[in-house]
């Protein structure tokens, strides 16, 4: 499996703290191993991000991504559950 970022996907990432980036960084290492691992809890979302999936990052913090084609995943967003999904 292979993953690639949007430009607003890295834009949120820059912004985050380096512990959060530590996090992100394990969990995609997990995630390119086994995306349907109990730890990620993926799972596809509903509303403005109908289509997209989501895995946990952290407690709080959540990215989305999107299968573009057989194996490739496109992330598009990172943040907090309420940055993302304004609840």
């Amino acid at each position: 499996m292979h993953a690639i970022f949007d430009a607003k996907f890295k834009k949120m990432y820059a912004k985050v703290s380096k512990k959060i980036k530590i996090a992100f960084n394990n969990r995609l290492d997990l995630f390119l191993i086994d995306r349907r691992h109990p730890l990620l809890d993926d799972h596809a979302l509903s509303g403005k991000y109908l289509g997209y999936r989501s895995i946990n990052i952290t407690g709080n913090f959540r990215a989305i991504y999107t299968e573009v084609s057989k194996n490739i995943f496109r992330f598009v967003a990172i943040g907090t559950h309420p940055q993302l999904y304004g609840k």
